[in-house]
């Protein structure tokens, strides 16, 4: 497989930030009340993850290993406020609708977890790619699930999906469609990524367990 294709599939499919690894889980939940809400938080996120992974992957070779988090930081959030205010400019009403979301999305822990673990690693086109597609599979996360709601609860009148439980339903039988997946995936031999996301609990294999914890990595201690 062709190593751009193979950087969308992983974004999309195997590591879906949304279904499989279970990151950015406060978007998700909260602005997924509608399919529109769902694209342009997801669009969003795409544009900051692509530019950040390109740029991040230009620099990587001559940002400090001891301040290369703060860097990444800055990074993201100058980009997250370009698009905040591109969005306020051109797309009013979703901006509005998003709220709060859009300039959160500065700690996203998909846009900080592919800074840290791939675009700081490896060379521009490839990181581009792999921003794409991570952030491709989270538009497409979200899009399903604000659709799904929207469906249900405004459509069908059924009123507890347009609220906050309705997301946490529609997500949980969301993830168990994706757990049918992974073990028919596994039985193939192609199996998917495990989840990783702070609702795991797993901190050893997630890039910002520093961050949660207040503890350096033995690599940035080190220098």
């Amino acid at each position: 497989m062709n190593k751009y294709v193979e950087r969308l599939y992983n974004g999309i499919i195997k590591e879906n930030p949304t279904f499989v690894l279970m990151l950015g889980m406060c978007p998700t939940l909260a602005v997924t009340s509608s399919a529109v809400n769902g694209v342009g938080m997801g669009l969003s996120t795409t544009v900051v993850l692509v530019m950040s992974n390109l740029l991040i992957s230009m620099f990587r070779k001559i940002i400090p290993n001891g301040v290369r988090v703060p860097a990444f930081i800055v990074v993201v959030a100058s980009l997250v406020t370009v698009v905040e205010f591109i969005m306020k400019a051109y797309t009013p009403s979703l901006s509005e609708s998003l709220g709060v979301y859009i300039p959160l999305i500065v700690v996203n822990c998909i846009i900080l977890g592919r800074a840290e673990s791939y675009a700081s690693k490896n060379p521009v086109m490839p990181s581009v790619f792999d921003g794409l597609g991570m952030g491709l599979g989270f538009t497409v996360g979200l899009t399903i699930i604000g659709l799904i709601r929207q469906i249900l609860g405004a459509t069908l009148g059924i009123t507890v999906f347009i609220m906050a439980p309705g997301a946490f339903l529609v997500l949980a039988f969301l993830v168990a469609g994706m757990n049918v997946v992974r073990d028919k995936m596994e039985k193939k031999g192609k199996p998917l990524a495990a989840p990783s996301g702070c609702l795991t609990g797993d901190c050893r294999s997630c890039s910002q367990s520093a961050m949660c914890t207040g503890k350096l990595p033995e690599s940035a201690k080190k220098s």
